[in-house]
């Protein structure tokens, strides 16, 4: 199929998500290897967002493909009732890797579906069944999920289910409220969220629900102490802490999961994205060892026709063994620690640079008209002329690919990203700050 034929496919016959359909032109992408990829007219371009920040050792990794073939090799599919050496093996993996109180995993298919059995879980195995999450979170856009998430793609799913309670992130650059530090923040924060549960009536919350560090809306890093208070309050309350660690886990932090940043061990973990780096879909539900013993004698009244896929599980050892075997988080350390600073320095540079935050290979930067009032550069939930769209194009031009939400751009790159290359990279980024700065504000 000629690359124009792909294209006119596309367009003809796919319905894209997260887009008006009616201008779409995408890139018919050819090849790809390490972090970059191509199109048919040999085009190389950057990945400079892990795709949808779930390919975090690139592309074209011998050890993960070589695993799938070798499943094949044995059988494709066989279903969730049967145990399977990939299951088995990458579920203990993966409960090694969590804290000493974890038991067991529900693998699910992808993240939206973990989030929701987390929630399923977290319902049954409580009695209770309301649950907390936050605004400026994305979990999903299934339904149950959709309704977890705060931000305007729950829009289409209102009105939604009950039970579902809002609360606000811990976002400080954008409080009204000037704290005298972050400790100060965290106390604030906290005392209203507890303020919440009490008027929710404690005894029938079953979870509040967090992305450890909140992704797609701005890479928000919690303030010191408020994971570690927020785990205090669910244990006064008898309320389980669920991390979404879907987009933050497997190392794009720094940390294997970003919770071990903080000092705090979540009831539940979900994930899903860099269990296997997209190679086949796959997300899963861990749980600690008091909820897995629960269900010994209760019905777990979950299921999916492809909840433990063999050849997903297969990715998933390999690529979980990847991550120990290549020295992953020395070189997300290594290299995050430059993003950091040059993320820093274009904080200073550039007028349009309201924020930086960035933990490991995790970052965005959040574009103001005015650094003084923080005014963005387009309205919450608001880009009529298009403007964040036209800067990614921008860079989309100079072969950088990423993606921008709300006044935000982004830069999590996959983790063998080397330092000359982050450097090569950031030039072009600064190319279009400069661009906002003369001609945006």
């Amino acid at each position: 199929m000629t690359p124009e034929k792909i294209v006119e496919n596309h367009k003809k016959y796919v319905l894209q998500s997260w887009s008006k359909q009616g201008n779409l032109n995408p890139i018919p992408v050819a090849k790809a290897e390490g972090i970059y990829f191509y199109d048919f007219d040999g085009n190389k371009y950057t990945d400079m967002s892990s795709q949808l920040v779930n390919l975090n050792l690139g592309y074209g990794n011998k050890a993960i493909g070589d695993a799938i073939k070798e499943q094949v090799d044995k059988f494709c599919f066989v279903g969730p009732s049967y145990a399977t050496e990939a299951k088995s093996t990458l579920a203990e993996m993966i409960i090694n890797l969590l804290p000493d109180s974890f038991g067991k995993v529900f693998f699910t298919n992808a993240g939206a579906d973990a989030n929701e059995n987390a929630v399923k879980i977290a319902r049954m195995f409580t009695g209770r069944n309301k649950v907390f999450s936050r605004y400026r979170s994305y979990h999903g856009s299934s339904f149950g999920a959709g309704n977890l998430t705060g931000e305007p793609r729950r829009y289409p799913l209102e009105p939604g289910i009950p039970g579902f309670v809002k609360f606000f992130d811990p976002y400080v650059y954008r409080e009204a409220v000037e704290f005298e530090s972050e400790e100060a923040a965290t106390k604030y924060y906290l005392t209203k969220l507890r303020e919440q549960i009490i008027y929710e009536a404690p005894d029938s919350v079953a979870a509040i629900v967090m992305e450890t560090i909140t992704g797609s809306n701005g890479v928000i890093i919690p303030p010191k102490g408020y994971l570690p208070g927020v785990r205090r309050i669910c244990d006064e309350f008898g309320i389980l802490m669920i991390c979404d660690e879907v987009m933050a886990g497997w190392c794009r932090t720094g940390k294997m999961f970003a919770f071990q940043n903080f000092d705090v061990v979540p009831d539940i973990v979900s994930f899903a994205k860099g269990v296997t780096c997209g190679y086949v879909p796959l997300g899963g539900v861990a749980v600690s060892q008091k909820i897995a013993d629960y269900f010994d004698d209760h019905l777990l009244s979950c299921g999916l026709t492809y909840s433990g896929h063999p050849l997903a599980c297969a990715a998933g050892v390999a690529c979980v063994n990847y991550y120990s075997e290549a020295n992953i988080l020395d070189n997300v350390n290594k290299v995050g620690k430059v993003l950091g600073e040059i993320l820093e320095e274009m904080k200073e540079k550039h007028p349009c640079v309201g924020d930086v935050r960035y933990i490991g290979l995790f970052s965005a930067i959040e574009l103001v008209k005015d650094k003084k009032t923080k005014e963005p550069l387009v309205p919450y939930g608001k880009d009529e002329k298009g403007i964040m769209g036209s800067l990614v194009g921008m860079l989309k031009k100079k072969k950088f690919m990423t993606y921008s939400h709300e006044n935000m751009l982004f830069v999590n790159p996959p983790l063998i990203i080397t330092e000359e290359q982050i450097r090569e990279e950031m030039v072009k980024m600064d190319e279009v700050l400069t661009y906002v700065d003369n001609e945006l504000i």
